[in-house]
């Protein structure tokens, strides 16, 4: 069974890149009827950041990506969290095979000591060839130590990953890196070697970053005798400027994208291809749309660049195809209370749901709505409408009487009447609905014409925004 994991540190909030390894694991797993394992990665210490693993929790949630086994569900392979998994002994265990096998040793350099410096030339760390009596004596002497893997003097190593090939390291490039730390927590790298093979993971899936590290991986593989993965290395993710995307720069995370008015699916949408196309045009996907569809072999080596522009235009394709109610749910969040009090907001979200893209756009789209803006008469002019300052008083001198009369009022009957007007008049139809729109908006563009505009501001807010205007022009 292909079993993957998403393993994250719980270092703050969920980044662009972390969001894509873990949707790329959980396609991956899905994709082959197979198992999506959380596992929290927590042994550096001074990175944690309180409540950030419940943020992890929300954010695989609001992406839809739900996984089999973690610390909050369970499992036949845990505990899902690593902490936990040092204080049980399991790295220590593991560590302490490597040194009995000699494939790994202790090392009693200090931080500040050249010979911890990494290098490949084996006479520079005298701790890789202590004998086992001068071992005992610095362990009886108190003095702190390190576990090291013991990296071959020569020969090379060669593993395959998924996108990037068959690739080869001379051992020589390679440093004995620490595996457990003096303070008996294990490194990245080893608990993720252990963690992985316990775990029965299948496919690991993670950044670029870690190409370089992937040989020593293999030879603690080979060392435990354990099986190797299949490797699954994904490419950078850059801003338009071909700079790094990173949170610590500042670029916006998960919960920045959905507080600036981001779907959650749009966002999933946006990150699946950054790095990963379906093979034809497609670009509208939705999470089992991926799923169905995702092939690693369609993963690109080249860095992906990531476009906010792009990611607004998606989003706008995923808030189009929504249901009108759930439309309407979310926008609510975004009219202002004046708009609530005083207009037809279930009309007003119909109408505004196919020409919006990020839905923090909305406040300033229907701010007119709330407050008329002090527009220049100058907007009635419009040569394509016939309108002038002249032609526009008359009409709307025209209306207004009309629109006291009618009893029914909404958007159908307001447009029959104004027909039945333009019918009467021989007026061309732009050249009445122009003079309305912006004296009920005071806005060259707007969510909706003239009808729709009246239907949502209702009869009598309509009635003195055309007195207003008639008043401005008839001072012309």
């Amino acid at each position: 069974m292909v079993r993957t994991r998403f393993a994250p540190s719980p270092t703050g909030t969920m980044h662009i890149g972390n969001l894509r390894t873990g949707l790329y694991a959980y396609c991956i797993a899905r994709h082959f009827g197979g198992q999506f394992i959380l596992r929290i990665e927590d042994t550096d210490r001074k990175r944690n950041v309180p409540k950030a693993i419940q943020v992890i929790y929300d954010s695989l949630k609001l992406a839809g990506l739900d996984f089999d086994e973690g610390p909050d569900k369970g499992g036949s392979c845990g505990p899902y969290v690593q902490s936990q998994r040092q204080a049980q002994g399991i790295y220590r265990g593991y560590a302490k095979k490597l040194v009995e096998s000699g494939a790994a040793y202790l090392c009693f350099c200090q931080k500040d000591e050249p010979e911890k410096k990494s290098s490949r030339s084996k006479g520079y760390n005298p701790c890789r060839f202590l004998t086992p009596t001068e071992i005992k004596s610095r362990l009886e002497a108190g003095d702190s130590s390190v576990i090291r893997q013991r990296i071959p003097e020569s020969g090379a190593t060669t593993f395959n990953d998924r996108v990037y090939g068959s690739i080869t390291i001379q051992n020589r490039q390679l440093d004995d890196q620490v595996l457990l730390k003096s303070d008996g927590f294990p490194t990245y790298n080893f608990a993720n070697v252990v963690d992985d093979h316990l775990m029965g993971i299948t496919h690991v899936v993670r950044g670029v970053e870690y190409l370089s590290s992937t040989p020593k991986y293999n030879l603690l593989y080979a060392s435990f005798g354990w099986e190797v993965p299949e490797y699954v290395h994904l490419p950078h993710i850059v801003k338009e400027d071909g700079k790094k995307l990173s949170k610590r720069a500042g670029d916006a995370s998960f919960q920045d994208l959905i507080a600036k008015g981001f779907l959650p699916e749009a966002i999933v949408n946006g990150v699946a291809l950054l790095g990963w196309a379906p093979g034809d045009d497609r670009e509208f996907f939705t999470l089992e749309d991926l799923v169905r569809d995702f092939d690693i072999d369609r993963i690109n080596k080249s860095k992906a660049a990531f476009s906010i522009a792009k990611l607004a235009w998606l989003n706008g394709e995923h808030l189009h195809k929504l249901p009108p109610e759930r439309f309407h749910a979310l926008a609510q969040a975004y009219y202002p209370e004046k708009i609530k009090e005083t207009c037809n907001t279930a009309r007003l979200s119909r109408v505004i749901q196919s020409r919006t893209a990020v839905l923090t756009d909305i406040p300033g789209v229907v701010g007119f709505l709330a407050d008329l803006p002090d527009y220049d008469l100058e907007l009635f002019v419009h040569d394509k409408s016939r309108s002038s300052l002249e032609s526009s008083r008359k009409v709307l001198g025209e209306v207004a009487p009309l629109i006291k009369l009618m009893v029914k009022w909404d958007e159908e009957a307001f447009r029959t009447e104004l027909q039945a007007y333009i019918a009467r008049t021989g007026l061309k139809t732009n050249m009445v609905m122009w003079p309305i729109r912006i004296a009920l908006s005071g806005q060259l563009t707007t969510p909706g014409g003239a009808t729709e505009i009246a239907d949502i501001l209702g009869k009598e807010e309509s009635l003195r925004r055309i007195a207003r205007a008639l008043r401005r022009l008839n001072m012309e």
